[in-house]
């Protein structure tokens, strides 16, 4: 153990159990909120619904002292996926320390009785990875991954040789997250051969893939950029075209794609604001939640809120998250619908063509064209859960922060 970073001696020593999604809400409270409650998320599911249960991924840093109680304290709290960083987190100096503290870490979540979210360790380099897999002891169990930042043509086979290796090691699945930030994949001028390549890259290795996030604060550094709290990352144009040409290379509903997930929302605290809040009141007066509302603006999550919203749009699922208080909404924007739920058994059950009224009577629902929207909503609504009728983000978010 390196010296300096103590494990919480509050840590239990027993079996794992499964995560699950809501799992702080119980008893009368969840059967209120939810129509169909959320699957357990076991190690061995699915790699689609684990990728989908992904949800809001929280970075903590390598060289934090109570990580271990960290990690337990926010799986308790309703995050299902962690990343242990060792890049821009540490300082070059601490290295070191940090890698054998985040394996001392992995070793003792390990043995523990409470559930543990999925866990990914960001590494700064290829070699890292046979690193840390080669120290690793009973932490092999509970590593879902790594996160491979700065991915490209240039540094993705290496990354990607040196995951196919961890999974032979372990002999289980290990997975990667390459994180697109990369400079010439910003630049117009060698984006689509980057992402050409990427493509073909990621399609060798689709079965060690969990999903492929996208690095917007690296992204607006090439250009000097720090987008303003008052705005979301669609606003940046720039920004938003990358974000668009990924998910038009790597995002196809076709069987040749991967989810793609949100970049990270950085803003937590209270400012002068420039511009409206973007949050309607009515929702909120419908729930009797006026003052809530005042609480997700004075915080700056209003424009988190609209981001989930516009992710969605744009065939985005997850996010990057570094402060605690964002997990909640994104998990509250990740629910399915009642009403997105009987659109989607509907379309679903429909073995031809044509087209029909949807059940809420306020829409029509194609049945071939709309089919790979349904198929995905409900594999979100295994890993989120479908809320009852009548209930809305706002009742499900306010659940969240009272607990």
């Amino acid at each position: 153990m390196t010296a300096g970073y103590a494990i919480a001696p509050e840590v239990n020593l027993r079996k794992q159990v499964p995560l699950r999604h809501f799992q702080h809400l119980q008893g009368p409270r969840s059967r209120e909120l939810f129509l169909v409650e959320p699957e357990p998320i076991p190690g061995t599911a699915d790699r689609e619904l684990l990728a989908t249960a992904l949800g809001a991924t929280l970075y903590v840093p390598a060289t934090r002292p109570d990580l271990a109680a960290t990690i337990l304290r926010r799986a308790a709290r309703g995050v299902c996926s962690m990343v242990i960083d060792l890049e821009d987190a540490v300082a070059d100096h601490q290295v070191e320390a940090a890698k054998e503290h985040a394996v001392d870490t992995l070793d003792l979540l390990a043995k523990c009785e409470d559930p543990v979210p999925m866990l990914f360790v960001r590494v700064r380099d290829a070699q890292t990875v046979t690193e840390l897999v080669d120290r690793l002891g009973p932490g092999a169990e509970v590593l879902t991954g790594f996160v491979f930042p700065k991915f490209d043509a240039v540094t993705g086979p290496a990354y990607l040789a040196a995951l196919e290796a961890a999974g032979d090691r372990l002999g289980r699945p290990v997975y990667g997250m390459p994180v697109l930030e990369s400079a010439n994949l910003v630049h117009r001028q060698t984006r689509d051969e980057q992402l050409s390549r990427i493509a073909d890259m990621l399609t060798e290795h689709r079965h060690r893939l969990l999903a492929v996030r996208i690095g917007a604060t690296d992204m607006c550094s090439t250009f000097g950029i720090r987008r303003d709290r008052d705005l979301t990352i669609y606003d940046v144009r720039v920004i938003a075209d990358v974000i668009a040409d990924i998910v038009n290379y790597l995002g196809r509903a076709d069987g040749t794609g991967f989810i793609i997930t949100g970049p990270v929302w950085e803003y937590f605290a209270d400012h002068e604001r420039m511009f409206r809040p973007l949050l309607r009141t009515a929702p909120f007066e419908e729930s009797d939640a006026v003052p809530f509302r005042q609480y997700l603006v004075s915080r700056d999550l209003d424009g988190l809120l609209r981001e989930i919203t516009l992710d969605r749009a744009n065939g985005i699922q997850g996010k990057t998250v570094i402060h605690p208080s964002h997990v909640a909404a994104v998990h509250a924007l990740s629910v399915v619908t009642h009403e997105e739920y009987a659109d989607a058994l509907h379309i679903m059950e429909a073995d031809v063509g044509g087209v029909a009224a949807s059940e809420y009577r306020n829409k029509m629902n194609e049945m071939r064209p709309h089919r790979s929207w349904a198929r995905q909503t409900l594999v979100r609504a295994r890993a989120f859960g479908v809320a009852n009728k009548g209930v809305s983000f706002v009742d499900l978010l306010t659940a969240m922060v009272a607990e």
